[in-house]
């Protein structure tokens, strides 16, 4: 059997217009926030070259804005000004190596943007304020909409100059397109509003102007949004006839697609776990029987045989893999040649990727140290061979093994318990987070690979590490959990981990006290309510979860806490507790109010913060047999992007 016979379409070649793609595999365009004061950088040519040394069919830049009064967000190409073009040059120069077509995205993201960056009005079709950024825009003039048909002109004639194979409009999630696509945002009288025929009338402008300024020997395409999610806005069935509309006007090569919109529902656009693959196909499915032109189908695909199998079942022609090629550069490189299982795959966690960009960071990936560190080239080992032990296997010490031996090291791993994977494990064991032991599985399949000789069900001591005469001991050994100040020995407040682990099993009325505002308590409210518990989180934050917001997770965990009867309560400090008849009392501070309240339960579960577990960093820091280092939790306790970083950053460093 050939390497890619098990793929029936995923391998075939594709004409979109005058480009021929040698797969079906298209890295779409996301944001990465590598721009530098307005263009191009380094990193961005760096970062699409890997992706495409990687095996990717076709490579779609982000969004180069087509007008100043665009800047949504600090880090964006302003591809209106010339001095762009060079950086343009370095990026498809760096792409074309490789033998891979790049097509540039050109947007103006209308009202779903923000004055703060430009100090100049947002545009849009109408006077209605976008629910982020609250802000409401200037409803532009016949001859503004002149100025921005010249505007993507004008990028698109810089993309050209730049050396790009194609451009896309992006008219779908988070355009001014679509806000004059969409009769939720479009209220206008005149000929650009009403009937969808006028509301696409500025659509066709621009595939007219577009085409014209590149000519017929760059490809074209149109990403459209086919279901906005929203009261009000765009269907499907609006999105089938704005696509029959796009192909008659013979100037467009391909359809791109969407769901969503970018700040009411983006929650559906950058879909965490708790979403299933796929989810979006509906709308390439749709689109691909009303026209002839190729479709781009996208939605949460983490493996190769999930793409050919929608290749293969007629929803699209060509699948979007982002986030995939974000966690693994190679993830092409690695279907084609046999290998998917090397694949380290993408779990949609968002936190590295989505929640770095949404804190105006550049991306990264939670498990792909590299990710965005393309352009920074490693140091050497500064010897090869070295004898290392690792202690811990969780993230941290999964990562440094891994990394150490695929540099030349000689790497033993001890972990104490009978399976690899720290904390990740019990995360991973409730309602919606199963993708999550992933992290787990593509550091251990790694280790595996590169020869690490791993120990489970070894409690290392100092004596056994020294036993083994290592030149390098990595200390990767997590944090336990401690109990708050308040808690006073109350056998019945207990920590998430406690109840993860089996050592308790709470029942009746629980009380879930979040300090930590991610998934610890969230997660375990939802395990403890399936199990028949009636369960309250509380918090002294604002919001339950706060952080879920960054990552995408707030809305579904709303939607599944509703359901299962979860209340949530906010502005709570604890500041005592005492044992109540075979449960717990304790004694609540509402900030909001001042007052004090007793609230009575079964049991009390706490989300709250860790201590390191640093007893052997202690006892062998220092040594003169052997150098040692730590990573993770043992450090400080936090998330896996940071224990994966730490891995990373010490195994190199050898």
């Amino acid at each position: 059997m050939s390497a890619t016979s098990r793929y029936r379409y995923l391998f075939s070649p594709l004409r979109l217009g005058p480009v021929t793609l040698a797969n079906r595999v298209v890295f779409s365009a996301h944001l990465t926030n590598y721009a530098k004061e307005g263009l191009p950088s380094e990193q961005h040519a760096a970062y699409y070259a890997a992706r495409a040394k990687g095996g990717a069919g076709l490579i779609i830049t982000e969004e180069h804005s087509t007008h100043p009064t665009d800047w949504p967000y600090e880090k964006l190409i302003h591809g209106f000004h010339p001095e762009v073009i060079p950086g343009y040059r370095r990026i498809t120069e760096a792409v074309h190596a490789h033998g891979v077509p790049i097509f540039a995205q050109l947007n103006h993201n209308g009202g779903q943007a923000s004055s703060m960056y430009s100090r100049l009005p947002v545009w849009a079709p109408s006077p209605v304020p976008d629910p982020l950024f609250r802000e409401v825009p200037k409803a532009v003039t016949v001859a503004e909409i002149d100025e921005i048909v010249a505007g993507y002109a004008k990028v698109a004639e810089h993309c050209r100059a730049g050396g790009f194979n194609g451009v896309e409009l992006q008219c779908s999630h988070s355009s001014i397109v679509r806000g004059f696509l969409s009769p939720a945002t479009n209220v206008r009288t005149d000929d650009y509003g009403g009937s969808l025929e006028n509301r696409a009338r500025i659509l066709l402008r621009l595939v007219a102007a577009v085409r014209e300024a590149i000519g017929p020997g760059l490809a074209l395409g149109v990403r459209l949004c086919g279901d906005e999610l929203i009261e009000g806005g765009t269907t499907i069935d609006e999105a089938v006839e704005v696509a029959r509309w796009v192909e008659a006007s013979g100037h467009v090569d391909y359809i791109n697609t969407s769901i969503g919109v970018a700040t009411s529902t983006l929650y559906m656009i950058e879909a965490s776990m708790s979403i299933p693959p796929g989810y979006a196909m509906f709308i390439p499915s749709a689109l691909r029987k009303a026209v002839d032109l190729p479709v781009v189908g996208v939605g949460r695909f983490k493996d190769p045989l999930q793409a050919d199998r929608a290749l293969a079942e007629g929803h699209a022609d060509l699948i979007g893999v982002v986030r995939g090629q974000i966690a693994d550069a190679d993830f092409v490189a690695k279907a084609r040649a046999g290998h998917a299982t090397e694949i380290r795959t993408c779990l949609s966690c968002n936190q590295e990727c989505v929640g770095r960009m949404g804190l105006n960071r550049w991306l990264g990936c939670i498990e792909n140290p590299r990710t965005g560190k393309e352009s920074v080239a490693l140091p050497m080992p500064t010897r090869r061979g070295r004898r290392v032990v690792v202690v811990g296997g969780g993230p941290a010490g999964l990562q440094a093994a891994a990394t150490a031996a695929e540099r030349g090291h000689e790497v033993t791993l001890l972990e104490r318990n009978q399976t690899t994977g720290g904390q990740v494990s019990e995360a991973a064991s409730v309602p919606s987070r199963a993708e999550f032991l992933d992290v787990v599985r593509n550091s251990l399949s790694e280790c595996h690979r590169y020869g690490v000789d791993v120990r489970t069900g070894v409690t290392a001591t100092a004596d056994e590490i020294r036993a083994l005469k290592p030149e390098v001991v990595v200390l990767a050994t997590g944090a336990k959990p401690q109990a708050p100040w308040w808690a006073g020995g109350i056998e019945r407040i207990v920590d998430v981990r406690d109840v993860l682990e089996g050592r308790v099993t709470p029942e009746g009325e629980v009380v879930v006290i979040d300090d930590l505002g991610f998934h610890q308590a969230t997660s375990v409210a939802e395990l403890l309510a399936d199990r028949g518990c009636t369960v309250r989180i509380s918090t002294s934050g604002m919001v339950v979860g706060q952080d879920l917001g960054v990552t995408l997770d707030m809305e579904t965990f709303n939607v599944r806490a509703a359901a299962k009867g979860i209340t949530q309560t906010t502005d709570e400090v604890v500041l005592g507790a005492e044992e109540d008849a075979g449960g717990v009392r304790l004694q609540v501070l509402t900030h909001t109010t001042g007052s004090t309240t007793d609230v009575r339960c079964d049991w009390v579960v706490c989300a709250t913060h860790q201590a390191p577990e640093d007893g052997l960093w202690h006892e062998l820091s220092g040594s003169a047999e052997f150098e040692v280092y730590r990573a993770g939790d043992c450090v400080a306790p936090r998330r896996a992007h940071a224990a994966v970083v730490e891995g990373h950053r010490v195994a190199v460093a050898l």
